[in-house]
């Protein structure tokens, strides 16, 4: 991807809750491409943040740095992006950097100035502009929401496992693909494994056993997709009302992304509320770097 309205070597840098993607721009044009682990210091310590993005730097580094673009979740106040910045400007310490929540890095990646994201991964968020305001719904983190999400997926299996296991009823087909994902011997171990054993990048990426058994007829799977379809077409459809904008709305994050049946859900849900410009991205956010660094 080349982008001539910039100038100087640009780095972006797109911090989701299970890895980071960075790519370096040399006068517009992509001379480096790499991927380390999250640096989102609500998913690791801080010490780990600063491991994993001294990995990232040290794949793009091609010479003096001008600008560092960085979306990650998490930035919901100036001290947060303050806080990220401090980990950052010391591998970039010639260049202005700028962090912003990770759905502004979904809108410019579409090329659109205007409109709402909405990113479905580990966690989830809508954010959205008309060009003058700009409004935020969701983002609240996995304590306190983030339906849709890969996390809440995987919380909803394990409730759902451990009420039938209330009832007396014997594991069933999502049941059963959970505790084998999980290296279990029983939904049992469930709650020692979610309390004590695992964060929220594990069980995000356990999230697809949903989407499988939706696929060979589970009811209750396919429940939890259309409930979440619906979660975030509320997200979507909050930031629309506040901004007075029906779109466009763009889909990313790992699970928007890959799961049809979740961007349906998601479809049905804003028909029903008169929007109907649902885009999914089709290129990996980092790329709104460098439309964001150019304005």
């Amino acid at each position: 991807m080349t982008h001539p309205g910039v100038a100087g070597a640009v780095i972006g840098l797109d911090i989701g809750g299970s890895k980071t993607r960075g790519i370096t721009w040399l006068d517009g044009t992509a001379v480096a491409d790499t991927s380390g682990g999250s640096a989102n210091v609500q998913n690791v310590s801080r010490d780990q943040a600063r491991i994993n993005l001294e990995g990232v730097f040290a794949s793009l580094n091609h010479g003096p740095v001008a600008r560092v673009v960085v979306g990650s979740g998490g930035i919901d106040t100036a001290e947060d992006a303050s806080a990220l910045t401090e980990l950052i400007q010391p591998l970039a310490p010639d260049a202005v950097v700028s962090v912003v929540h990770d759905t502004r890095l979904l809108l410019a990646a579409a090329g659109y100035s205007t409109g709402i994201a909405v990113i479905a991964g580990t966690g989830s968020a809508a954010w959205g502009t008309n060009g003058k305001d700009e409004a935020r719904a969701g983002g609240w983190g996995y304590l306190l929401g983030d339906e849709g999400s890969g996390y809440w997926f995987a919380r909803e299996a394990v409730r759902y496992s451990l009420e039938r296991m209330n009832h007396g009823l014997r594991a069933d087909e999502l049941t059963k693909a959970l505790v084998k994902a999980c290296g279990l011997s029983g939904p049992e171990g469930l709650i020692a494994l979610f309390h004590n054993g695992a964060g929220r990048g594990f069980w995000a990426s356990k999230s697809p056993v949903v989407f499988e058994c939706a696929a060979s007829g589970h009811a209750a799977s396919l429940d939890m997709i259309l409930q979440a379809g619906a979660d975030l077409a509320s997200l979507a459809a909050k930031c629309a009302e506040q901004l007075k904008i029906d779109g466009p709305i763009v889909l990313g994050g790992g699970l928007g992304v890959n799961q049809p049946t979740l961007q349906t859900a998601m479809r049905i849900a804003l028909c029903s509320r008169g929007l109907d410009t649902l885009q999914v991205l089709t290129q990996d956010p980092v790329f709104g770097a460098l439309h964001l660094a150019s304005n």
